[in-house]
């Protein structure tokens, strides 16, 4: 990483995790989400996850095309376990599953589909429009009544003009880790769009998620590429309805351009 996550009281957790060993990781409290410190955001998680996905029994020329991950509770900061397993193996893709617990309490699933690589001869196809430039640096952002140490803090953030997390959607920011996922690892191109993937909906506050209870339950993130690059990019802008629930969607963009899409269900209810 370029920039280490500014001093301050937690200035030594200069990562997500520590391993320490056998599966089990240790979170810092950079993981901490903006509703509470003592529940992590749920972008490193997924990231902690999706890295043991990808490398479960790691075939040669295979990629994560697609991770589904599934929030059935708030993940603790604290100490968590991975176990991943094969669901199905063939000659050209492959199912694999996982789930991170806490106390022996699952508290987030997920699956991946890992395939074979396309032909070199495989058209570039790319329908949308290329991402606004990177911004230039800017001040660390807030956002409403959130908790701004953890997770926010240990993000750079770059938001088009005008735009800030309390902005109402849809929104595009740029973003990239201040620190690595597991202290001492190198980051991969997957992990580093799934600890910015769970942003997706934040990007976007289109529901009054202050007036509402407004959260999400899951997240899809398809690559049809690996990102390149440290820094990602988000588009993102959320559909509802009444007596329904609610949908954000997100291009997720490198300095490339297109190489992916988001999706996550809110839950919208009465606080």
């Amino acid at each position: 990483m370029t920039d280490l996550w500014p001093a301050g009281p937690e200035a030594g957790d200069q990562a997500f995790y520590r391993s320490l060993g056998d599966g089990r990781y240790e979170s810092t409290s950079a993981t901490a989400g903006p509703w509470s410190a003592k529940t992590q955001h749920a972008g490193p998680p997924s990231a902690l996850l999706g890295r043991a996905l990808e490398g479960h029994e790691a075939r040669e020329g295979f990629r994560v095309a697609r991770v589904t991950v599934e929030l059935p509770r708030p993940v603790p900061v604290g100490e968590l376990r991975v176990q991943v397993r094969t669901v199905r193996s063939g000659g050209r893709t492959e199912l694999v599953e996982g789930e991170l617990t806490s106390d022996g309490e699952t508290v987030m699933m997920a699956r991946a589909w890992r395939m074979a690589a396309g032909p070199a001869d495989t058209p570039r196809l790319r329908p949308e429009t290329d991402p606004p430039p990177l911004p230039g640096p800017q001040a660390p952002h807030t956002m409403l009544g959130a908790h701004l140490d953890g997770y926010i803090a240990a993000m750079e953030w770059r938001f088009g003009p005008g735009q800030n997390f309390d902005t109402p959607g849809p929104g595009t920011v740029w973003a990239r880790q201040r620190v690595p996922l597991v202290a001492g690892e190198p980051d991969t191109p997957l992990s580093r769009a799934l600890t910015l993937a769970d942003s997706n909906w934040a990007v976007s506050f289109e529901l009054d998620h202050v007036r509402q209870f407004v959260i999400n339950t899951d997240i899809t993130l398809a690559l049809h590429r690996e990102p390149v690059g440290e820094w990602l990019c988000i588009r993102s802008s959320t559909a509802a309805s009444p007596v329904g629930s609610g949908l954000a969607a997100g291009q997720l963009d490198d300095t490339a351009g297109d190489c992916g899409r988001i999706l996550q269900t809110l839950l919208v209810a009465g606080r």
